[in-house]
């Protein structure tokens, strides 16, 4: 594969004059979703119609009689890494004498260096964490496990953090580290979250949170929509601080996303490519689908895709032309966020929040762990 430098098309322009508080709703603390359902494909969806508005509700197992032979299906198989780490803070003249206790969420690997040893990461509380000071952490023995530098300080807790080389540094991510649920999850990870905050179909380790629209498939249900004659094509987009760190910004056209990883393969390149030739409609599985497909298309420049690895920073928001993606399944999302902006883009910023509040008056369950949405 070929590797493509990150872009930021100016094609993304959001419409004049927009607010990040035009995208704020009310949502009861009680209908955002604690845990996952008892089992996965158990979710209720909110079927919305793009042009008209209208509204049914149903069940996620409805998905496959919504989908059309010759569809293209589009999921992102990137797989959530334990990123949630806590460390120990050393002081800066004696390294060996552990100080204060810090969490450490990495957000990225550094694409700088070579293999995994510098990461980006959020630090918490990070105030007094400087250049310079090492970090240890100890596995639940005690015994010190992994240790890393502060090579960079940046804003709102970010730090480069370089780690020092270990057999598989993976593995011992695996050991100690901690699903990074997101914090409107009032709850410590449990064991269970290891394998309910991945999709089943996921595969390349990267993501700091789970690209949520996929929670709800099942092996069964992926059968079922390939026996409709749906095609599956796959993308990897590691999500980082662009899908998920909050806005802080008031206006629409001040938001910049920081960079996420994606990779489109040569077999996706031309499912993607056949499709839109042949005027199938492509359907996108989640807001991180939609960035790596539109990313794309806005790179090629109207040529076909070819494979390549990269990174984006695209913004989409309401004014954005879509090039591929024709049906989005997503889960609903923060108030003024970033992915409300994008279905917003999708499908009108009144029609959504008319969705949502639909949405709360049902009951539906927010966020991660919770309902789903299928736009068309």
């Amino acid at each position: 594969m070929s590797t493509a430098e990150s872009i930021q098309p100016g094609s993304t322009a959001a419409e004049p004059g927009l607010r990040v508080a035009d995208f704020d709703f009310h949502l009861p603390p009680e209908l955002i979703a604690q845990q996952p359902p008892a089992q996965r494909g158990q979710s209720r969806m909110l079927a919305v119609d793009r042009s008209t508005g209208a509204l049914r509700d149903g069940l996620f197992a409805d998905l496959p009689s919504l989908l059309q032979s010759g569809d293209l299906l589009v999921l992102n198989d990137s797989r959530v890494i334990p990123a949630r780490l806590y460390a120990q803070r050393t002081l800066l003249r004696d390294r060996e004498k552990p100080t204060g206790q810090i969490e450490v969420l990495l957000t990225e690997q550094d694409t700088r260096s070579t293999g995994e040893n510098q990461w980006r990461a959020l630090v918490r509380p990070g105030r007094k964490v400087a250049i310079g000071e090492i970090l240890v952490f100890p596995a639940p023995s005690g015994e010190i496990v992994l240790k890393a530098e502060v090579l960079e300080r940046g804003q709102f807790g970010e730090r480069l953090l370089r780690f020092e080389p270990v057999e598989d540094f993976f593995a011992v991510l695996d050991r100690i580290g901690h699903m990074p649920l997101p914090p409107y999850i009032r709850r410590d990870d449990a064991g269970a979250d290891r394998e309910r905050y991945q999709t089943v179909y996921s595969h390349d380790r990267g993501s700091v949170a789970a690209p949520t629209a996929g929670l709800h498939f099942t092996p069964e249900i992926l059968e079922a929509i390939a026996t409709r004659g749906v095609e599956i094509a796959r993308v990897t987009l590691h999500v980082g601080l662009g899908t998920f760190a909050p806005l802080r910004v008031e206006r629409v056209d001040e938001v910049h996303l920081h960079r996420e990883r994606y990779t489109l393969s040569a077999e996706t390149a031309e499912a993607i490519n056949r499709a839109s030739r042949e005027g199938r409609r492509i359907v996108a599985v989640g807001t991180t689908v939609v960035r790596t497909l539109e990313h794309c298309a806005l790179q090629a420049e109207g040529c076909p895709l070819e494979a390549h690895s990269g990174s984006t920073e695209i913004f989409i928001s309401p004014g954005f032309q879509f090039r591929l993606v024709r049906a989005l399944l997503t889960n609903f999302h923060l108030p003024q966020s970033s992915l409300l902006m994008l279905v917003s883009a999708f499908a009108g910023r009144e029609r959504v929040l008319a969705a949502y509040e639909h949405a709360v008056e049902q009951k539906y369950r927010f966020f991660s762990y919770g309902d789903c949405m299928f736009l068309r």
